[in-house]
């Protein structure tokens, strides 16, 4: 009889997954490649084929203006990546004290909740850019002392602002999803309520939205380009400054290639992130 269940647990077991040949392979991906060549040859034709092409290569593409704008736009972009990794350092912190406040139950906690939730609503009803505005131009006319008057501090406070709101609510959503008898075990360990959320909630709350504030830091790292608006001279203003001398849009090309090494890597990388963690829920539902 036990061989009999031994054999009947046999056949009910599912064939182990089929690994795919060299052949099965490299043949979808030469098809990619090639299509993908073909593509781009007949989109390349297509627009070189116009009668206006030369005179667009003159303004928008000329090697000369790139070669000569690429210093001032490239110190440009490096002030860009110095304000996305410290915009980003306060948006961490701030959008998860939010999303904590947020969670709180407790009635004496009140007024700060509500205090959170308005704070969130408001921010996120206003476009980032008309806060830049606002925050970059009005705080400093205002002269307060002791306070900073730079336009690139306040515009740079006004990402962190903006952010913040809408971070919050990724982390809040994250936190929601982790089961309630996460909870209820870690208080019958003997843990604080804030010590639960240290220790239980908030890592798993951040492993459930990693992808998602990784697609955060990606539009952050572009929107940084917002303050040009304000007069930071990071990579974009340096374009226009140099595109106001010259009447030459090159730079501006210049500026968009520098943006895309940036974030190109960086969203594959949310991608390949967000690749796992579907295949780490799916191991979890088997």
């Amino acid at each position: 009889m036990e061989s009999i269940d031994i054999q009947s647990s046999d056949m009910n077991e599912p064939p182990p997954p089929k690994v795919p040949t060299q052949r099965e392979r490299i043949i979808p991906a030469l098809v990619s490649v090639v299509s993908t060549g073909i593509f781009l040859v007949l989109a390349v034709w297509f627009v070189s084929s116009s009668e206006q092409w030369p005179a667009v290569q003159k303004q928008f593409f000329s090697w000369e203006a790139m070669k000569e704008s690429f210093p001032d736009v490239a110190r440009g972009f490096w002030l860009n990546l110095k304000l996305f990794f410290i915009a980003e350092i306060f948006i961490t912190i701030f959008s998860l004290l939010l999303a904590v406040v947020r969670s709180l139950k407790s009635p004496i906690a009140t007024p700060i909740r509500f205090a959170a939730i308005l704070f969130v609503d408001a921010v996120r009803g206003v476009p980032a850019l008309l806060l830049i505005l606002l925050l970059g131009f009005g705080i400093p006319a205002l002269k307060l002392p002791g306070f900073p008057s730079s336009a690139m501090f306040w515009g740079t406070v006004a990402l962190v602002v903006s952010y913040s709101a809408y971070t919050s609510e990724v982390y809040r959503a994250g936190m929601e999803a982790v089961h309630n008898s996460q909870q209820a075990a870690a208080r019958a360990l003997g843990l604080s309520y804030w010590q639960t959320l240290r220790y239980a909630i908030i890592p798993q709350a951040v492993r459930n939205v990693l992808p998602a504030l990784l697609n955060g830091a990606v539009s952050l790292q572009k929107d940084v380009a917002l303050l040009s608006v304000i007069g930071v001279r990071e990579a974009v203003r340096a374009s226009q400054i140099y595109t106001a001398r010259t009447f030459n849009y090159s730079s501006l090309i210049v500026a968009a290639i520098l943006f895309l090494l940036a974030s190109v890597p960086l969203a594959r990388f949310t991608d390949r992130i967000a690749q796992r963690d579907q295949e780490r829920r799916l191991q979890r539902t088997r």
